[in-house]
This record gives C-alpha cells, structure tokens and sequence, in this order.
C-alpha cells in the first residue's frame, strides 16, 4: 500500500465541490438509464478521469484530491440505483401520484446516509484484517496511479458523450429524425413472429461494458420471451383468457406481440428474479454469513486503537449518535403511512437490523465479486418479502398500506445496501493510494445526500415526460423501471394484489433450470456462465433492448480477439478495453444527460412533440441502424487504440 505523507490535501473545498457536481449530474444519468434499460454505471472512473483534468486546468491535483473527488462522485450510481430499484414503485402501486421531495429525500439521503454508518465498522475486517479482493476498487486505485496523462481519456469521454447526446436529440422524443426502434413482425399460420431492435448508443455502451457473457443470457432471455413463449401463448392458450383474448382482436403482429408479453409473458422474468434473488443469497450464504461476523466483530473493537492517519475511521461513539438521529425521521415517516405506533416501532426496528445485515451482505459481495455483480435487488426482494410477512401479522393480509410499508422499509434498506457496497470499494481504494479513511467516508455521505436532493425533481421529470413504468396511452414509450416494477408486483401479490401467478410458477421454474445449467457449467470449469439474475432481466425487460446491449458485447469480443487476448488473462482484458470502456462510459452518460435535457421542454409544453421537425425530416429505421453502425463502428475504432490512462467501468443487472 502507498502511504503519502498525512499532511497530502485531501479533503480540500475544490475537491468537495467538484465532487458534489459530479455525483449529481452522474446521479442524474443513471436515474434515467436505471429506469430506461434496468442498468446503471458505477461512476468513480470517469468522474477521477473529469477530476484529473479539471484539476490540473486549476494548477494540480493530488492524487488524494482525485480519490476524494472519486469517493464522493461514485454515490452517483449508487443512490441512484437505491432510489430507482423501489421508490418508482410507490407510484406504479398509485400510492403516490407524483415524487413527494421530502419523502424521497428522507429515505434516499438518510438510506444513504444509514448506508455510509453501517459500512464504517467493515472496513478494517474486510479491507485491512482480512482483505477481499474489491475488484472496482483496485481498478480505481490503478486509474488514479496512473493519472499523470488525463488528456486522452478526457478526449474520449468528451467524444462520446457528444456523439450519444446527438444521436439522443435526434430520436423519438427530441427532433423524430430517427425513429428509437428498428421492428419486423408477422403472422405464421397460427404463431406470430417479431424482431427488433433499440438503436440506442448508450445500450451499445453498456453492451460493451457488461461483455458478450452477459449480453449473449440477456438477449437468449429475450428471445425466450419473444420467440418462443409470446408465439406460443399466442397459439394455443390466449383463450384462457378471454378478455385477453379480445384485446387480440384485429391487432397487427407487433401490437398482439407487446399486449401478451405486457399483459402475461414479462411475468415469468418476474418469477426468475424472486427465484434467482432468493437462490443468489442462499448460495452465498457463508460468504454472507462471515461478512456479518465480521462486521458485528469490528463494531464491538471500537476506534480507540487507530492512531495511524491512514487507519482513522469516523468515530464510533458519533456513529451512534448518528445513527439514531437519523433513524428518528424514518421513524415519523413510517407513522405518517400507518398511523399506528405498534406498527411504525416494528418497522423502524426491521429497517435497522435488515440494513446492517444487508450493508455487511452488500459489503462481502462487493469485495469478492465486485458492485456491478452485486445482487441489491435480490437483497431488496428479501427485504421486502420478510417485512411483508411481519406486517401481515401486524395489519392483516387484505391491508390496503401493506404493500406501500414494505416498499418503504425495502427502499430504505436498498440506498443503504448500495451506498455500502459502493463506501467499501472506495476504501479499496483509498487503503491502496494512502487515503484518511474517515475523510472518505464523510466525503461519501456528502455525495450520497447531494445526490438525494435532486432525485424527486428528476423522476418528477421523467415521469412527466415519458412515463414511468407498464405504458400507457398517454405515454407509450414508457421508462420500464424493471427493478421498480418488480417490488411493487411481489409487495402487492403479498396484500391480496392480483397476479398471474401462474406465469410466475412457470418463470420460477425456468430461473431454477438456469441456475442448474449455471451450476453445470461451473463444474465444467466453463468460461461462459449463465447468471440467472442476467437472464431474467433479458426475459423482463423488451427486446429491443437487449439486441444492442448483445451487439456491444459482440464488439468488445470483436477488440479482444483483434488484440490475440487470452480469455483467462484478466489484466490483458482490462488494459486493452480501457478506451472502449471510456467511449461506452461517455455514450451512456451523453444519451442519459440529453434525455433528461429533452424533458424539460416537453414538460413545459405539454407536448410529446414540441421539438419535432416537420415531416420531410423523419426518416425511417434503416436510417436509424445506419446511425447505429457508424456509432458502433466509432466505438470500435476507439476501443483499438490502447490507452492505459483509462480503467474499466462496471456495469450490470442488480
């Protein structure tokens, strides 16, 4: 481990600053590409990239500066992924008709904030006594290492990020030069056939980031949906349901494919995600259980002993103190839904305990399989599922609140298991550059909060604009909110909710053939795996989006046999795609930031249309994968240029 001297600058006004700006713009962008596509990026990469140039055009940076500004940055993936996972489910459930700011800054910014307490204890089990391996954290440390040359990566974010706001402008709900979908569907006799594809680049990019592992399940998931399930129901089983079956009538291909997946066949994803969260925690039980030994160990040392700079955590006994002022208007938040102080204890108590059990769950997974693979959603599934049955107990199983409580304790209780995974890969990192731990951790809480005051009037945005979660009439291009989707699906099949629960039975089934077929090709020692989480988003989540994030993992599969690269050299793979990486990182991030920019004169207008040009000007679908090729041929071209002043950015289904 490095250790600079202590009297470095680390914590400085400029570094804070820049750090908080970044958290919230990049908080802002996973907001929307969580909600579009049911991914998000972890941000510390790019913003220790933006924050060694910034820097250095204000006289230098220290590399303690640009891992603060990082630490602070990064709870822009994590917050979002907190916020975008449960609390849209709040709306999808019609308990709120918009994003309350109080409410939501309450249980993002003190979830978060719970997040960063809990995890403070972890570090010296975890990162010092016994140390995981923290993959984005190594990553991090070795970006900001080799921080004397940002000007190549700066160049590549910036060129990307124009290219994905452009093609974005240029889309559906901006100037409708192209259309955001390519589609062909028909009838076969009796079965009916349907392909597509999004011709997003920021799904380009996070096809490139996940890899053609992860991108070939997704769109095998798809494809289940579409090609076999949808065709088939279609055939021989849509008179099960009659009114179902009237909605068919007359429909074209395309609109029959769309209504059986909207209305059944999404259902079995929803099954292999119970399935597949409940088997991720049951697998990973030692693991799970050894993080929490470990955690409850730490917390009972204390901080008396830690002298060293380098060894400084918050303090333990302002922890608590914390802790409890922090809890308290959680507490008042959740008497305010039941009005029931028999209730609203019981709820305060599962939040607390369920929340440093799955920030220690959160923490262990991160250090030994990275926060990108890090299953919060799964550990959100659980949440919700154990809070449910307890208040069952409490308020009866047809409680017309159950649901809305569940979902409160389960989004407390995910902010706070993302911020905690994500703290630990940012001490990974800190520990590896010779970083004041304590100072990290408050500059975390600092980016975590920023990033909660602007989340209500950025899904306000959105949901106004586009929509958030099933479509509807008014807004047929609505953001799929997956994760969202989901949680309030499970909590209000729990309270008497009406479900397909047959095609939920049937998905479970599928998510425990996939995780056979995993576990076979683990004894294979196979390269290629099946992960079941992965699956069931690609079964959930359209076609058309799956088919470019399958398209950019066959591009970084395209860069690394150009390079000869050996599948099991893992520091060749990560040095060769750095630049792909960067480029994919600045699409996202430019697709994401115009879609927020486009909303706000739609929201102003009330018109879905207000920047469309006049009709000579729209073009059609082959257009649209024209633009699509040359963007994917662009990120190809820069992916070949080895530049090693980049790291890879991990992204991937929660």
């Amino acid at each position: 481990m490095n250790q600079p001297a202590t009297k470095t600058p680390q914590l400085t006004f400029r570094a804070v600053i820049l750090a908080i700006v970044l958290a919230v713009v990049l908080s802002a962008a996973n907001a929307y590409l969580g909600l579009f596509a049911g991914l998000t990026i972890a941000t510390a990469i790019p913003a220790a990239v933006v924050s060694m140039g910034v820097l250095r055009l204000l006289g230098g940076g220290t590399i303690l500066e640009n891992n603060i500004v990082q630490t602070g940055a990064s709870a822009g993936s994590s917050i979002a992924a907190g916020v975008i996972f449960t609390i849209p489910a709040l709306v999808i459930l019609g308990y709120w008709q918009d994003f309350r700011y109080s409410w939501v800054l309450a249980i993002a910014g003190l979830g978060g904030l719970l997040g960063v307490l809990f995890s403070v204890p972890l570090r010296r089990s975890m990162i010092v006594e016994e140390p995981l391996a923290f993959p984005e954290g190594k990553a991090a440390a070795e970006v900001l290492k080799a921080g004397e040359n940002p000007g190549p990566g700066l160049k590549i974010l910036g060129l990307a990020s124009a290219v994905g706001a452009i093609v974005k402008l240029a889309a559906e709900s901006g100037l409708r030069m192209i259309p955001d979908q390519a589609t062909a569907a028909g009838f076969f006799g009796k079965f009916l056939g349907y392909m597509g594809t999004g011709l997003s680049p920021a799904l380009l990019g996070v096809g490139y980031i996940v890899g053609l592992n992860v991108g070939i399940v997704v769109v095998s998931g798809s494809i289940l949906s579409y090609n076999i399930a949808i065709p088939i129901y279609y055939a021989f089983f849509q008179h099960t349901d009659p009114a179902l079956a009237a909605q068919l009538v007359g429909q074209s291909a395309a609109d029959a494919a769309q209504i059986i997946r909207a209305e059944k066949v999404r259902y079995l994803g929803v099954g292999m995600m119970l399935v597949g969260g409940l088997w991720t925690l049951f697998s990973l039980r030692k693991s799970l259980l050894s993080g929490v030994k470990s955690g409850f160990a730490a917390a009972r040392k204390g901080s008396g002993e830690i002298v060293a700079e380098t060894e400084r955590d918050l303090p333990m006994k302002w922890m608590l103190v914390a802790l409890v002022l922090f809890t308290l208007p959680l507490l008042g938040l959740y008497q305010a839904i039941v009005q029931n102080w028999g209730v609203s204890v019981p709820m305060t108590i599962i939040m607390i305990v369920a929340g440093f059990l799955f920030v220690s769950v959160s923490a262990y997974l991160a250090g030994l399989v990275g926060s990108s693979n890090n299953p919060v959603s799964g550990i959100t599934i659980a949440t919700i599922l154990f809070a449910s049955v307890v208040l069952m107990l409490l308020l009866g199983s047809d409680s017309k609140i159950g649901a809305v409580a569940a979902i409160m304790i389960g989004a407390v209780v995910c902010c706070a298991a993302a911020v905690g995974g994500d703290n630990l890969q940012d001490l990974k990192a800190g520990y590896l550059v010779g970083a004041t731990p304590w100072k990290q951790q408050l500059m975390l809480g600092i980016g975590a909060f920023s990033c909660a005051l602007i989340m209500a009037p950025v899904l306000n945005l959105l949901a106004a604009a586009y929509g958030i979660g099933p479509s509807t009439p008014e807004h047929p291009q609505s953001l799929n909110a997956p994760q969202a989707t989901l949680m309030a699906s499970v909590a209000k099949g729990m309270f008497g909710g009406h479900l397909p629960w047959d095609m939920i039975a049937i998905g479970g089934l599928i998510g425990v053939a996939v995780i056979a077929l995993d576990g076979w090709l683990k004894s294979r020692n196979s390269n290629f795996r099946v992960p079941v989480l992965a699956a069931a988003i690609g079964v959930y989540l359209p076609l058309e989006l799956m088919v470019p994030i399958f398209l950019g993992g066959l591009l970084a599969h395209f860069v690394e046999r150009k390079h000869g690269v050996h599948p099991h050299d893992e520091e060749a793979r990560d040095r060769i795609h750095r630049p792909g990486m960067l480029f994919s990182a600045g699409l996202i991030t430019g697709e994401a930031l115009m879609g927020i920019a486009i909303a706000i004169p739609i929201v102003v207008s009330s018109r879905g249309d207000v920047l469309a040009l006049p009709e000579a000007w729209h073009f059609g679908q082959w257009i649209g994968l024209a633009v699509l090729a040359f963007v994917g041929w662009m990120l190809y071209r820069s992916a070949t240029k080895v530049d090693t002043t980049a790291a890879p950015i991990e992204s991937g289904p929660k």
